[in-house]
């Protein structure tokens, strides 16, 4: 039995992982939603110092999610403290939770998750003409190449991969969804449960040669 810790556990992404695993492997969940801060560098190195597990599946990450009622920013409307955000959380703390993963664990192996937007720019005809925030963008960008800097230095005990997921479908408006669906040659958007097939391969001896790649599951949504 695999023991698997999971950031970001109560989302989207992570809350689906966690129930994919939890029949057969020992989960243990880490989310802002149980209490847990991972901004808090003492609260990560106490944490996994005590928790040590063969697998660390990070899922947690800020985004911003267009609301149709609120306010819709432009590039000239971001705050360079709302900028710093993204980064702390995405990148920063992200790093952190993988090096005291890393710190306390002999072996083992690291998924990350980046987004089609840290490979290219949100498409603002897919949110009526405004804009993403650049913060999200350029933090999961970074996301790849952390992967890729951490693979190197932790090889051969700790392989560390990154996926990259397309537009999930949940409770957007139909709009949105036929917009996008036109824009990815598999003409629909990604189902939840889709990821579960890709964090399990790089998450098993399958992948034991995989380390410092990037697995673009996006329906070819940035093939155009």
């Amino acid at each position: 039995m695999r023991k698997i810790t999971v950031t970001g556990s109560e989302g989207l992404i992570g809350s689906e992982i966690c129930k994919y695993f939890k029949n057969t492997d020992h989960v243990k969940k880490l989310d802002i939603k149980l209490g847990h801060d991972l901004l808090d560098e003492s609260f990560v190195k106490t944490w996994f110092k005590k928790n040590k597990s063969d697998y660390l599946i990070n899922c947690f990450a800020l985004n911003d999610h267009i609301n149709p009622k609120g306010k819709h920013y432009t590039l000239y409307d971001f705050t360079l403290e709302s900028f710093s955000k993204y980064l702390q959380t995405n990148l920063i703390s992200l790093f952190s939770v993988c090096r005291e993963f890393a710190r306390n664990n002999k072996f083992g192996a690291i998924v990350n998750f980046s987004s089609t937007y840290g490979l290219v720019s949100p498409n603002p005809a897919l949110y009526d003409g405004f804009h993403k925030d650049i913060g999200y963008g350029v933090s999961k960008a970074g996301v790849l190449n952390l992967t890729k800097y951490l693979a190197a230095h932790l090889a051969p005990k700790i392989r560390v991969n990154s996926i990259v997921p397309g537009g999930i479908q949940l409770n957007q408006n139909k709009n949105f969804i036929k917009n996008y669906s036109k824009l990815t040659p598999m003409n629909r958007m990604m189902k939840k449960s889709e990821l579960n097939g890709l964090v399990d391969y790089l998450c098993s001896k399958k992948s034991s040669y995989v380390t410092g790649s990037t697995i673009i599951a996006d329906g070819g949504y940035t093939a155009w």
